[in-house]
């Protein structure tokens, strides 16, 4: 999971959401970490293009999940053409184009003026002070490009909105990712205080506590992301590795189990 959230630059929420979605249905290798195959990675990559084209990830998730309950289970996204116009994820499928969002079909005006056909221009409207969501797209979009320029975007978001969670949950991965450990830890312990207890916010932090080899701080993380949503499996997992870690056999057979169950396919 880390080695793709790093390689297509998409933050870890929006992956989950693709595999929760049945967009991307990941191998287990071994230790049960996720195996992408390369179709994945052309469905992750897609997601990542939409994010580029500065479609909201609200937006991105949303249509997503739309468009999972509309087609067919056989049919993979990989199969399907989808692009951003403007700020909507649209699908093509042969000569036929869609919003996933809504599943409005959609008319599309080419051609030459002059042979009798028209073309429909979208002015660009007037330009007007970014909001902290705009904040947030423009800083997932320059991830990939310019890692400054993004922690001052997200910078940028959390000043116009201090209580927008993905913004701080992204920048202190950001950070975590370049090497500033120090840094990410403020950021979260800050996204705590103003956000309060998220789960994904606590798992954050003990992955970032575990790789600063605090690994009883990392555990207190785990446990309290856990109390939050008790389903995370990989919050499991990695709890169950420091527990070994940390000689506490039985906890770590109860959290391994815990993450098996809640990451086998039952028929």
């Amino acid at each position: 999971m880390r080695e793709v959230e790093k390689l297509l630059r998409l933050p870890r929420s929006t992956i989950r959401v693709l595999i929760e979605a049945g967009f991307v249905s990941p191998a287990r290798g071994p230790r049960n970490a996720w195996r992408f195959s390369f179709q994945d990675l052309i469905v992750l990559r897609t997601a990542q293009a939409l994010v580029a084209a500065n479609v909201p990830r609200k937006r991105i998730t949303r249509s997503i999940k739309e468009l999972r309950r509309h087609l067919p289970d056989a049919m993979p996204l990989s199969g399907l053409s989808i692009c951003a116009v403007a700020d909507r994820v649209v699908v093509k499928e042969g000569g036929s184009r869609w919003q996933a969002e809504s599943g409005q079909y959609l008319l599309a005006f080419e051609g030459d003026p002059s042979e009798g056909s028209l073309r429909v221009i979208e002015r660009a409207p007037a330009r007007r002070p970014a909001s902290a969501l705009e904040w947030l797209d423009r800083a997932i979009t320059l991830e990939s490009a310019d890692t400054e320029a993004a922690l001052q975007a997200y910078e940028r978001a959390v000043a116009e909105d201090p209580t927008l969670l993905d913004a701080r949950i992204n920048m202190g991965s950001l950070l975590h990712q370049a090497g500033r450990l120090a840094d990410a830890e403020r950021v979260y312990r800050e996204a705590i205080q103003a956000c309060g207890s998220d789960a994904l916010l606590l798992f954050n932090l003990g992955v970032l506590l575990g790789d600063m080899e605090r690994k009883t701080e990392a555990m207190d993380a785990y446990e309290a992301a856990l109390r939050g949503n008790p389903r995370l499996a990989d919050c499991h997992y990695n709890l169950a590795l420091l527990c070994e870690d940390l000689d506490k056999p039985k906890e770590a057979i109860r959290h391994m189990a815990q993450y098996r169950r809640l990451t086998t396919t039952r028929p």
